[in-house]
């Protein structure tokens, strides 16, 4: 099967104030069409530098990034992109931050509205559609950056943490609808994240990272049948790959606290 997106021997590294620091260090990975990918990785490892190269906001020192089996030359709309803030419009209402791209792009209401609805009933906002952002919940408000990425059908989703702020259960609860929207959708999805459960209970693979220079350490396909739902992480398999992936993490962890520490 071809990828939908290929990394090959991508390194990125900045100089700031005369001192140059490898932020990615030879990585590689790809995501095949409608497959759900996790990058799991502790802070500072350069999980969001390799989603912002692939979205196009950047680009590598060296190595190749293909989407289709074309070079990343910039930002597209056929890669749509979720922060971990929405960065929503104060002065719009949940209708109109929904609508903003096909509205940018000139295109008809009566072309978009419609589906903006649909897409806002999707993400659990039915109702909402009139409210400003100063009257949402922050996860309503992540739910509104989702709706407003899905109504520009996008081939891809690239999601930067994009849960990373709420509370636990807020969280858990869009991971829900995330899910939901996914198995809908069926876009291919690159989604970082430093959460292990968020990443085992999402993902069709998981790549662990190393500490900064950020690496591929290991490669996991995650074989939980789908649909999932959040009952999963109570059972033991889940339990078992998270304590295994865990490991990982704690030694990655103690090698950047003695680098630190010289």
């Amino acid at each position: 099967m071809s990828s939908a997106i290929e990394v090959r021997d991508v390194w990125k590294r900045f100089t700031r104030a005369g001192r140059t620091v490898d932020a990615l260090q030879s990585i590689s990975l790809a995501v095949a069409p409608r497959q759900f990918v996790a990058v799991l990785g502790p802070s500072g490892c350069g999980k969001s530098t390799l989603l912002n190269m692939v979205a196009g906001f950047d680009r590598p020192t060296s190595g190749t990034l293909l989407v289709n089996g074309a070079p990343i030359d910039g930002p597209s709309p056929r890669r749509g992109v979720v922060f971990q803030e929405p960065a929503l419009f104060p002065w719009y209402t949940v209708l109109e931050n929904a609508t903003f791209g096909p509205r940018q792009q000139g295109r008809h209401p009566r072309d978009y509205v419609p589906m903006a609805e649909q897409y806002i009933e999707q993400v659990g906002l039915k109702g909402f559609a009139g409210h400003y952002p100063a009257e949402l919940s922050g996860g309503m408000k992540q739910r509104v950056g989702l709706a407003r990425v899905l109504i520009m059908q996008p081939e891809i989703l690239l999601m930067d943490e994009p849960f990373g702020a709420l509370d636990a259960q807020t969280r858990s609860l869009m991971q829900e609808l995330l899910l939901t929207v996914w198995e809908r959708h069926r876009q291919t999805v690159l989604f970082i994240t430093h959460d292990i459960e968020e990443a085992l209970l999402l993902a069709d693979t998981i790549h662990v990272m190393t500490a900064r220079p950020g690496r591929v350490k290991e490669s996991l396909q995650i074989a939980f049948p789908r649909p999932r739902s959040l009952d999963l992480t109570g059972s033991p398999a889940f339990n078992e790959v998270k304590r295994y992936i865990r490991d990982l993490m704690r030694d990655e962890a103690i090698k950047a606290e003695h680098a630190i520490m010289g």
